[in-house]
């Protein structure tokens, strides 16, 4: 088992990465507060609190102060279910942090844990941190906005190929993952990568510049009941579709979870950019009701933004990064 040795009444600093493929995991050590300094590689006013929460992807820099007994204490990573219908690897990890002079064989204290399960929890933790605005490498909030972007995002099904059946339908239908009703598909057979047809400027017939900043039909994305097969934006169609923007363009992104098979809190990952997080919120954005709710003043810094189960997240950058990217969603 993983240990760390400290001697009581120091200051250590951890940097706790998630490098899990799915999953969400609550972090935390028995009996110790932790204060969070940085997120993703970029400064935070300082949080004091006793549970940290990552999306795979995330980095969450603490400073963690050996004020206790001698003795030795587990640190926990445990996963986050948003889903609880959706299956998920409900083991957790563990590792020891041991004090100096600590006794030989002594048993762990083990920490309180929350329910795998625990929405408010992991929110309250995501939503509650603020940048260190002023601070080292502190970029201000662009206030022109010059594109705005409303993407859902979630899972669908895809059609079946090769169907045998009388019904002419295969059960289970196969998952995919869409951004506005599109699911991403690499461009495998068609004679070069899609940086490589960037750089070249020959993307005829590797990828197309059309992908929507809107989703094609606008609907209750968060409704619980978006699980028939009837509806039309249940299926999403294969693409291989991206989005241009001008070079020092300021981009505006709501990013919007839906509930078609169900909604779980997801992770985004721009790569090549950091983004500010203006807001987030459960249910469906609402421009005249949510944008008063925007900070503009400390916002997080994050390339990795955790949308909340059922919810969405206002995120805003500069397109300054010249080059051809993907958005992950996890």
């Amino acid at each position: 088992m993983y240990k760390v040795k400290v001697k009581q009444g120091k200051t250590y600093m951890l940097r706790i990465i998630n490098a899990a493929l799915n999953a969400q995991h609550f972090f935390k050590v028995a009996n110790h507060t932790m204060t969070v300094v940085a997120i993703d590689a970029c400064y935070t006013k300082h949080y004091n609190t006793d549970i940290i929460v990552l999306a795979p992807g995330q980095t969450v820099d603490v400073l963690l102060r050996t004020n206790q007994p001698v003795g030795s204490y587990y640190m926990v990573f445990n996963p986050y279910n948003s889903a609880p219908g959706v299956g998920l690897n409900a083991n957790m990890t563990r590792g020891v942090i041991e004090y100096e002079h600590a006794t030989s064989g002594e048993k762990p204290v083990m920490p309180d844990l929350p329910a795998q399960t625990d929405t408010p929890t992991a929110h309250k933790f995501y939503s509650n941190i603020t940048g260190l605005a002023g601070g080292p490498h502190w970029v201000p909030v662009p206030r022109h906005v010059d594109e705005h972007m409303f993407i859902t995002f979630g899972i669908s099904y895809e059609q079946c190929d090769n169907v045998t059946r009388p019904s002419g339908v295969c059960i289970p239908l196969p998952l995919s993952a869409n951004m506005n009703n599109e699911s991403f598909v690499l461009p495998r057979g068609r004679g070069r990568s899609m940086l490589q047809a960037f750089y070249d400027g020959k993307v005829d017939g590797v990828y197309t510049r059309d992908f929507p900043n809107r989703p094609p039909v606008v609907f209750d994305y968060t409704n619980p009941n978006l699980t028939t097969r009837t509806d039309p934006f249940v299926f999403a169609p294969k693409s291989t579709k991206v989005k241009p923007f001008k070079f020092n363009s300021t981009v505006q992104i709501v990013l919007q979870n839906t509930a078609i098979i169900a909604a779980e809190n997801h992770p985004i990952h721009l790569h090549g950019f950091n983004f500010h997080v203006l807001a987030q919120g459960f249910g469906n954005y609402n421009a005249s009701r949510d944008q008063h709710h925007f900070n503009f003043v400390n916002p997080q810094i994050r390339n990795t933004i955790s949308v909340p189960v059922g919810g969405w997240s206002v995120i805003r950058f500069q397109a300054n990064n010249p080059g051809s990217y993907i958005s992950s969603l996890k």
